[in-house]
């Protein structure tokens, strides 16, 4: 009957999440609806985790731990030990007595955990770990044979048998062995064998048909030299057949006067093309080919080659040949040239007949599978050995991946960084904890956007720029007045290495309410200030034109004096409007302050504060609605996503949250602060003078208005 197992579940980041207690609690992982898991798939890379241990996980070997690997593993290492519970801890030592030697497997295990200890000279050892799993890898790469069928050079002592390994890896080429090194497997040196015999045998064929070898030896050369001048001969003895059907075509067949005349005027030479197209000699019905004189210039060493290789030892010294003697030469090197066809297009031939024979038949083929045997039949105990760190990086390991993977509790907890947490970046008077490795910055900026949170991506150097690499860093406290391309900050990794930060790309959006409600002000306060600026710098733009047109003219302004005109006179009805002008537009302005006064002081006392906070708050209410909203909606799964996670749940960073993963400045506690600055800027008198004079003034608007009364 199934039993089910009794689940607890905590709530943070506004979702809930499995509590994962004891070794019970991972085991039952498979009845548990992937639903509810945080993460379905992470990267093997790129995250603060053991990539050992990741790729034991990664049971495909893709680069990705998947939920279904997860739970295999879990299932893996709870089958060999006597008690769950000893997958929680984080220990990296076993002792021998907690393996369960129940399966077949367990008791491999176990055996070779025992031989490990007895190999390193500590037989009576109770307990083994990880750290001495790292001198067994030291063990097994010094044995001959370590199980993966793999055959190194090293490995042969025989010196013709090592050279014949040798020659194998060269041309069959290798797969890496455990040990680091490469070598040659079964797969690889049947494949040589199989190809060294196919052209074995078609070698032999010449030795047991001598019409492929007319010439013995020097048949491949003199097949070289007929291939050589085949298709020009054939044209020749066409052209005089041509020519014994009708002796008219025996002129033009042997080409014209006019085609000499083209070649007058050219600087020709025995490479020359056109006279290469030329027939191999003149065209006569059933003419025999010369073979030295009488031929064209171009064909001359072609045809001697073919006269010396061939003919000569064919036919004898002859001076020419006639059709039919073409044709029976021909016909000597059809043999060869299909037994040439037949040739197998295997890279074997390139070490010699002599050298396949002594590797076919000196029994090399059965001493390298005899080798490889051997490794193989190590394989169990191998991967025993192996299985022996296994289970020692999934003891320490699979609870802490758990807390990173089916749950987020130790991202969500506070008490430590999660496995996606890259380190602490120092920036603009802030700690950001939330630091993520990112590969390429604008692929995963635009992606990341929809999370809604502030990223400062940070290009990171350190050693000169020997080391690089990229990371997303949250802000999610403060204000982003002073985030900007191009600010400079120092992080510091999870091993405490330091690296030079520099920002190369903002994704902006709101940090803070308190950054919303001082947004508006903010605004208003940044566009008078670029007016004043503007016009300061127009007014000054037109004091410097008038100045130097004033210098430029005033060389001819002393000649020019008596000419000039008079100055107009002072129009008065113009400067009159001006004035009134001027007034009006002050009158208005003091209206307007009359009357807020005025509504002010209509007000009772205790009033006043209120008024002037409600105002504020019409003012900033509307960012801060729109930033609550926007900040109660930050997600960190596009972030993750963006970074090879298959994130199954909405990981939210609330505010309170949020606030905590980025630290502002804080004095010390205890600490004690001079406020006394030296330099200091000194304070302007006047604008509290110009205050104090406004609120006298409206006291006593006020006063003769009657409000008092």
């Amino acid at each position: 009957m199934k039993t089910f197992h009794t689940w607890k579940f905590f709530r943070a980041g506004g979702f809930d999440q499995v509590q994962l207690d004891n070794g019970s609690d991972l085991l039952a992982l498979n009845q548990l609806d992937q639903k509810l898991w945080v993460a379905l798939s992470c990267p093997t890379r790129g995250i603060e985790f053991d990539s050992r241990t990741l790729d034991m996980i990664d049971a495909d070997g893709d680069g990705q731990v998947r939920a279904n690997e997860v739970l295999a593993a879990i299932g893996w290492a709870g089958s060999l030990l006597k008690n769950s519970d000893l997958l929680i801890g984080g220990r990296d030592a076993l002792s021998l007595s907690d393996i369960s030697d129940a399966s077949e497997e367990g008791k491999h295990i176990l055996a070779s955990a025992r031989y490990i200890l007895k190999s390193l000279g500590k037989p009576d050892a109770s307990e083994i770990s990880l750290g001495e799993m790292a001198d067994i890898e030291k063990f097994l790469d010094g044995l001959k044979f370590n199980g993966d069928g793999v055959i190194c050079s090293k490995q042969v002592e025989d010196v013709g048998l090592k050279a014949s390994v040798e020659d194998i890896a060269r041309i069959a080429g290798t797969v890496p062995d455990r040990s680091g090194d490469t070598g040659i497997n079964q797969e690889i040196a049947d494949k040589f064998f199989e190809d060294a015999k196919a052209y074995w045998d078609w070698n032999a064929q010449s030795e047991t048909d001598p019409a492929i070898l007319p010439l013995d030896r020097d048949t491949e050369a003199a097949a070289q030299a007929l291939r050589a001048i085949r298709e020009k001969v054939d044209d020749y003895f066409m052209r005089c057949r041509m020519a014994a059907y009708d002796t008219r075509a025996a002129l033009p067949l042997s080409r014209s006067t006019g085609d000499y005349e083209k070649l007058a005027g050219q600087i020709l030479s025995v490479q020359n093309v056109e006279v290469a197209a030329f027939p191999l000699a003149t065209i006569a019905p059933d003419k025999p080919l010369p073979l030295h004189a009488e031929l064209n210039p171009a064909w001359i060493d072609e045809i001697g080659a073919f006269h010396k290789l061939v003919i000569k030892p064919l036919l004898g010294d002859k001076a020419s040949i006639t059709a039919g003697e073409w044709s029976g030469v021909s016909a000597k090197f059809d043999p060869f040239d299909a037994w040439q066809n037949a040739k197998p297009a295997v890279a074997v031939g390139e070490l010699g007949i002599a050298r396949l024979r002594e590797m076919l038949f000196n029994r090399h083929q059965t001493a390298i599978n005899e080798l490889i045997a051997q490794d193989r039949a190590v394989e169990a105990e191998i991967k025993s050995i192996q299985s022996v760190e296994r289970l020692l990086r999934y003891r320490r390991d699979l609870h802490r991946l758990s807390h990173n993977f089916v749950s987020f509790s130790e991202f969500y907890s506070g008490k430590s960084k999660a496995v996606f947490q890259a380190g602490t970046l120092y920036l603009d008077g802030r700690s950001c904890e939330l630091c993520i490795k990112v590969e390429d910055v604008n692929t995963h900026a635009a992606y990341a956007n929809t999370s809604g949170v502030c990223l400062a991506y940070c290009e990171l150097v350190r050693n000169g720029g020997a080391e690089k690499m990229n990371i997303a860093a949250a802000f999610t406290a403060g204000d982003s007045d002073f985030l900007m391309v191009g600010r400079h900050g120092v992080f510091y990794d999870r091993k405490g290495q330091d690296w030079n930060a520099t920002i190369v790309r903002i994704t902006d959006h709101p940090i803070s309410i308190r950054q919303a409600f001082w947004s508006p002000y903010k605004k208003v306060s940044k566009v008078i200030s670029e007016q004043i600026q503007k016009f300061a710098a127009s007014k000054a733009n037109a004091v410097q034109e008038k100045v130097v047109k004033a210098v430029v003219e005033s060389g001819g302004s002393v000649v020019a004096a008596p000419n000039m005109p008079p100055k107009p006179p002072f129009d008065v009805a113009k400067f009159a409007g001006i004035f009134a002008a001027i007034g009006l537009a002050i009158g208005a302005i003091g209206g307007i302050i009359a009357s807020i006064v005025s509504g002010i002081f209509s007000l009772k006392l205790w009033q006043i504060p209120l008024a002037f906070g409600g105002l504020m708050l019409a003012v900033s209410l509307p960012s801060m609605v729109l930033a609550w909203f926007k900040l109660k909606r930050r997600n960190l799964g596009p972030i993750l996503d963006g970074c090879g996670w298959a994130i199954n749940a909405r990981v939210h960073i609330n505010i309170p949250f949020g606030t905590s993963l980025t630290a502002l400045p804080n004095l010390p506690a205890g600490a004690h602060r001079s406020l006394a600055d030296p330099y200091a800027e000194k304070k302007p008198v006047w604008p509290y003078v110009l205050v104090v004079l406004l609120l006298l003034g409206a006291v006593a608007w006020a006063w003769k208005a009657g409000i008092f009364s």
